[in-house]
């Protein structure tokens, strides 16, 4: 049998005709009416609904605009796993021509959420009808896109008894029926700095009457770039990129301060905190020299998303149930791109998968595109893995649990 085929035996077996129906309506539904970070008000009470027709244990609202639906295991005293699912979109304007387009002007799901959204719902289903050892919470987060709902919902307290946890994210590299779960790095910190260059203006016609801020920066750009290449393990992944650069208002006119702004991206701590170091260093040195003040600050974004080696052989061995041996691919790159799953992580072993969202003719098509779009195959794969996920890790801790 082939992969496609064996595919839509599996989904069909694990998703029922009549849930996938639904599933996919309440996809299209979300993507038809995104909302954003924290404001996701409508999609919260429209998940609140589907989720409260299966009758969990409880729902919590959390975070502002998340909901936390607790789904009883057959051992009420085996320990609790997690799966989460995101459900914010993006300030872009749709240009996918679907018959579901966005009606909201100038936001869309052009990351998925809305899929992400719909298997959760459809894991919290199939687990509904096959529990796992312990309860599992199902968790619908707001605010990734801006990566402050994970700690949102951490905050509240709500996953403080929790072993384990799963998450995914649709990737149009993979087709339908191809999943990456794999231990180690698989997304990128994503750190904001803002350089802050002072110096002393004066007229451009008497340079030698300014500190030149101006100068400074462009040397300080070409000095930043030395970081990746002579300061980290070329066996390393990290980038530095400088995307703003502000200063002067007028071309006769030496500014008396400028302004560079950057990204710093690392799949591992060391890495982040080398980046941040050299940062400040090669500033403070650089504008030292050019007799100009330099501060330098930091917005702490999203720490590395690292898979826990044990949460990726649970994902991998419930891939390989449903799907098929031959399903479970590495991801092949490095992925710099930044998920706030990474602070689940930090408080209990997780697992981050990616879920194949083409057909085999689609095109790759990136995310935060105005074209993105998902193959539906996407939502039955994502909800039979999820669950099967929570399934192993549950019943493997509640043998050790005793």
């Amino acid at each position: 049998m082939t992969a496609e085929r064996r595919v839509r035996a599996s989904s069909r077996a694990f998703v029922p005709d009549d849930l996938r129906e639904r599933l996919v309506a309440l996809r299209r539904d979300l993507h038809r009416n995104p909302e954003l970070s924290f404001a996701e008000h409508r999609t919260s009470d429209v998940l609140a609904r589907e989720l409260e027709s299966m009758s969990p244990m409880r729902i919590d609202r959390v975070a502002r605009t998340g909901l936390i639906a607790r789904f009883a295991g057959r051992d009420p005293s085996a320990p609790v796993v997690a799966i989460r699912g995101d459900i914010d979109a993006l300030p872009i304007q749709e240009a996918t021509g679907l018959a579901f387009s966005s009606t909201n002007a100038g936001v869309m799901h052009a990351c998925g959420h809305d899929v992400h959204a719909t298997w959760a719902v459809g894991a919290a289903a199939l687990l509904r009808d096959e529990p796992a050892t312990g309860d599992v919470l199902v968790v619908l987060q707001p605010a990734e896109e801006i990566g402050e709902g994970a700690l949102a919902v951490l905050e509240s307290g709500q996953l403080e008894d929790v072993r384990a946890i799963f998450g995914a994210h649709v990737d149009r590299r993979f087709t339908v029926g191809q999943v990456v779960a794999q231990a180690g790095p698989l997304a990128a910190s994503a750190d904001v700095f803002e350089i802050v260059l002072t110096g002393r203006g004066a007229h451009g016609a008497r340079p030698h009457e300014s500190a030149d801020p101006v100068v400074c920066m462009a040397g300080l750009i070409s000095a930043l770039q030395t970081i990746v290449s002579r300061r980290v393990n070329p066996a390393t992944p990290a980038v530095v990129t400088i995307g703003m650069v502000t200063a002067g208002t007028a071309a006769n006119i030496i500014p008396a301060s400028a302004t560079l702004r950057g990204t710093l991206r690392a799949t591992d701590h060391e890495t982040r905190a080398l980046l941040q170091a050299e940062v400040r260093e090669i500033s403070a040195h650089i504008a030292a020299a050019h007799r100009v003040q330099a501060r330098v600050t930091f917005s702490a974004g999203v720490p590395p998303v690292i898979n826990d080696a044990r949460a990726a052989r649970w994902a991998s061995d419930a891939a390989t149930a449903m799907l098929g041996p031959d399903s479970v691919l590495p991801l092949g790159i490095t992925n710099m791109a930044g998920e706030d799953f990474a602070w689940y992580q930090g408080r209990m072993p997780g697992c981050f998968l990616r879920v194949g969202a083409r057909e085999h003719d689609e095109p790759v098509i990136p995310a935060h595109s105005p074209q993105f779009d998902v193959s539906e195959g996407a939502i039955f794969v994502g909800a039979a893995v999820l669950a099967e996920c929570a399934r192993r890790a549950s019943a493997e801790l509640a043998a050790e649990h005793g």
